[in-house]
């Protein structure tokens, strides 16, 4: 569970690090759209997981290509939060699976084969 400050720094660097990919870095993420999904900081505010989404493209090669541009992007992010945080965190980029799995319980919940409810116990509700 992450405390208060932990939750306000991830909401600040999930704004900060939107920006940048949309406006600064866009030569990084190349064509398609990329979204931060989520962002965890860890207890001692060092290290800030990131988990991204891309609609067009491969997600991994996106990321390959951010993590080897990943000094500069924690530069540009330091240019925009530096006065008000003590360290800018380390950045880890991870693809983002929650879709993926959502399928993968819709598919399975679909997949059920639950028998219907025996006609006494219906009359016996009502």
């Amino acid at each position: 569970m992450e405390n208060k400050r932990q939750l306000k720094y991830a909401k600040l660097i999930q704004k900060e690090l939107g920006d940048i990919f949309q406006k600064e870095a866009r030569h990084v993420i190349g064509p398609g759209l990329v979204t931060l999904t989520r962002v965890l900081m860890s207890p001692d505010l060092g290290l800030a997981k990131v988990y991204l989404s891309c609609l067009f493209g491969d997600t991994n090669a996106k990321i390959e290509s951010i993590n080897t541009h990943k000094k500069e992007i924690r530069h540009a992010l330091a240019k925009r939060i530096g006065k008000s945080v003590r360290v800018i965190p380390e950045l880890a980029f991870f693809p983002d699976d929650s879709a993926s799995y959502a399928q993968h319980m819709d598919k399975i919940i679909s997949d059920l084969e639950i028998p219907p409810a025996p006609m006494d116990e219906l009359e016996d509700d009502e």
